[in-house]
């Protein structure tokens, strides 16, 4: 049994209630208690100011690599579950393309249970749709789904089997799940490390085509419409992809689809200098697709925003830019970035911003949470938008630091992140500065 807690004066919003006004909350036994003015604190409550601090549902990530089993230098389920916290997501659905994937019963057992065990956000676990993620026969995703899984992703690798991409979203709808799809022609991007475009012919590097995802794009969307299953479109970066999930779900085609900070943020311009941490699949695009992305996110057509955090060693991003494995982290720089990138310039409200981490996650993921209901789980993202900080990778909770975003000074962070009604973050208590980090191979 936990302490209460009392969240006292802080500006509540509840985007799929349509609430936004200061007002108390109270946690008590895992689920929000009650919200109100003046509410009174039980006996042994921990009390928190929250006065000039959002009170928000819990965010979500549902786009995250945990690397465990088998990438643990990189990262760990507990060291991911860590830096998600001090991100201030509640939640986050851990990819599968793993060491060995994850795709059976067992293997989301393994995320679920070390998951638990973290003590940081919650730990969501995807299965593969095929078997090895090697996209020739389908794994059990009837079984995987009763184990915990979520959704189905081969994310990292596309499905490019038609017929078995057609087989996924079928049996997403009789389970109730998404098809999350990276959506990549190999044909048209085998090669590619960047954005084929000036900036990738200046450099001489090979570039991959907007129509590489445009294609895919595409398939999937047909493909959900002729099933009725329910399609995750992951990280959209084009302006063409943008447009055809918009017509698709004028259409009534069941589909969501993701945002990530650096699509939303970054062109290909920032690869100049052959930084491998502007190195990421899909690549960053051109400023005419960053603003159509943007024009997505903002009217909803792109209705979740996702990190896509993919860590890395030191040593992996320390190579030649086309040998270098593509891949940002994004837990703890994604709700400055978007506070300072597109709420301080008028692209979304706040609200609208929560919405999109936080309601629209859970909703698109048939996850727990997403909202402050009396009844729902305690769980609870304290948010400082006006704190000013400058991003520094030494001090961040993940095991890795390849971010663009170094030295980039935000506004907005999360201030108090509490899962189940218990604090499993705390900005007043930052980690401790982390030594340099050592070679592999020294």
């Amino acid at each position: 049994m936990t302490r209460p807690l009392l969240l006292r004066g802080g500006r509540v919003i509840d985007p799929g209630r349509g609430l936004d006004e200061v007002l108390d909350v109270l946690l008590a036994d895992g689920v929000v208690a009650r919200i109100g003015r003046d509410l009174e604190a039980p006996e042994g409550a921990d009390v928190r100011d929250a006065g000039g601090l959002v009170v928000a549902p819990g965010l979500i990530d549902v786009h995250v690599h945990l690397r465990e089993p088998g990438g643990e230098h990189k990262e760990t389920i507990a060291t991911g579950a860590r830096a998600a916290a001090a991100g201030g997501f509640t939640a986050v659905c851990a990819m599968p393309n793993t060491d060995p994937p994850v795709d059976d019963p067992a293997a989301v057992g393994f995320v679920r249970a070390a998951g638990a065990r973290a003590g940081g956000a919650r730990v969501y676990p995807t299965g593969a749709v095929s078997i090895g993620q090697a996209g020739e026969r389908l794994a059990e995703i009837g079984e995987m789904v009763a184990a915990g899984a979520v959704a189905i992703t081969d994310d990292g690798r596309p499905v490019s089997d038609a017929g078995l991409m057609r087989l996924a979203l079928e049996y997403s709808r009789t389970f109730g799940i998404p098809v999350a799809s990276h959506c990549e022609e190999k044909a048209l991007s085998r090669g590619g490390s960047m954005n084929e475009g000036i900036v990738s012919t200046r450099l001489g590097l090979t570039g991959i085509p907007n129509a590489a995802e445009d294609v895919m794009i595409a398939r999937d969307l047909i493909l959900a419409e002729l099933t009725g299953g329910r399609l995750h479109v992951q990280h959209v970066s084009t302006a063409r992809g943008v447009a055809m999930i918009r017509e698709a779900r004028a259409r009534g085609v069941a589909v969501t689809a993701e945002a990530t900070p650096h699509h939303l943020t970054l062109t290909d311009e920032a690869v100049d200098g052959y930084d491998t941490n502007a190195k990421m699949n899909p690549p960053l695009r051109t400023a005419a697709d960053v603003e159509a992305v943007r024009a997505g996110f903002a009217d909803g057509t792109l209705d979740v925003l996702a990190t896509d955090h993919a860590p890395h060693h030191y040593d992996e991003k320390e190579q030649a830019f086309d040998d270098a494995p593509f891949g940002i982290v994004g837990l703890e720089t994604a709700f400055g970035l978007c506070m300072t990138e597109l709420v301080e310039k008028g692209v979304l409200t706040l609200p609208e911003l929560i919405r999109r981490m936080s309601t629209n996650p859970a909703r698109a993921f048939g996850l727990p949470g997403g909202t402050l209901a009396e009844g729902t789980i305690a769980d609870v993202s304290v948010l400082d938008p006006s704190a000013a900080w400058t991003v520094d990778p030494a001090r961040f909770y993940s095991k890795s630091r390849n971010t663009p975003f170094a030295g980039r000074k935000l506004r907005g962070r999360a201030a108090l992140t509490i899962v189940g009604g218990v604090v499993v973050y705390d900005v007043a208590a930052p980690p401790p500065r982390q030594p340099a980090l050592e070679r592999r191979h020294a």
